[in-house]
């Protein structure tokens, strides 16, 4: 996801026999499967930092738990460590000519265009089925004064099904809370603060709180299977970015118009809880109007 700034960024998938060039900026997400090949531009006469936030799923990686990736040129190239011979052959080229190429940019990672030097320019025919912009896209979530929720899933963005994950961008308003609820299909939530601030509780499957802690932007933390995720907002609102471990997330909620609650008869809630007829009819009584969000009373 772009956390910030405009760019370009180019996209080799595997098998592929020619790249896309694609316009990023804030907002954009992209589902990027294994094996693909990227670059990312920040213009020279740009203004502000491009940040990209990359999340996905490593327990394939060569240490699981880490991002697998290796340049292909620069200082630290997987080429520098073939012998020319090997180089040479495989490029036809001389071994002389091999070895200038693979030592000519001394630079690692993130190198910076000479003068004069230009980039592809961007496609808007790439980009189709590449990226989905969460601040631009429709809401399936829009509860006033409560929040909104954009879902990346095969529909909308359709990458998702090869890569194996689902996404989504949830913005809270001040002093607004988000339902305790938890993914119904099996998958967790590793979930980045993009901005703003609050609190965040999880509990497990046993009933005991697992985090209880104040996030701002920069902040991420995991949520295991069936566990059960509430978060409030401060005064400043709450943003985050969810990568989900399943194409096309569903989410079950314990509190809302849409609720299990709301669904299970009166008998079944008053010998649950132990309670009278009067506190179940009270607790029912409750939020009939709101979904998902709750604004502050």
């Amino acid at each position: 996801m772009l956390g910030a700034g405009t760019g370009t960024c180019g996209i080799v998938l595997p098998e592929a026999t020619k790249e896309k060039v694609v316009g990023v900026k804030e907002g954009d997400a992209l589902a990027l499967p294994f094996g693909v090949v990227t670059w990312w531009h920040n213009a020279p006469d740009a203004t502000t930092e491009l940040i990209v936030l990359f999340l996905g799923d490593t327990s394939k990686g060569h240490k699981a738990g880490q991002f697998t990736n290796f340049q292909l040129t620069g200082a630290n190239g997987i080429f520098t460590g073939f012998s020319t011979e090997f180089v040479g052959r495989a490029w036809d080229l001389t071994q002389d000519d091999a070895a200038k190429l693979v030592s000519s940019q001394p630079a690692s990672g993130i190198v910076k265009l000479g003068a004069g030097q230009k980039l592809p320019a961007p496609s808007a025919e790439d980009r189709k089925g590449m990226a989905l912009n969460c601040l631009e896209a429709p809401l399936d979530v829009d509860i006033k004064n409560g929040g909104r929720v954009v879902v990346l899933n095969t529909q909308n963005l359709p990458l998702v099904k090869e890569v194996g994950l689902g996404a989504d961008l949830v913005r809270i308003d001040a002093h607004s809370m988000c339902s305790p609820g938890f993914s119904c299909d099996s998958a967790y939530q590793v979930t980045y603060i993009v901005r703003g601030s609050g609190r965040v509780q999880v509990v497990g499957t046993d009933g005991k709180r697992v985090l209880e802690t104040h996030v701002e932007g920069g902040y991420l933390f995991i949520v295991p299977r069936f566990f059960v995720v509430s978060k409030i907002a401060d005064a400043s609102g709450l943003e985050w970015f969810s990568i989900i471990t399943t194409p096309n997330p569903i989410f079950s909620h314990l509190a809302g118009r849409t609720s299990v609650w709301k669904a299970i008869s009166p008998e079944v809630l008053e010998a649950s809880f132990n309670t009278t007829p009067e506190m179940e009819k009270l607790f029912r009584s409750k939020r009939l109007d709101s979904e998902i969000f709750f604004a502050p009373n």
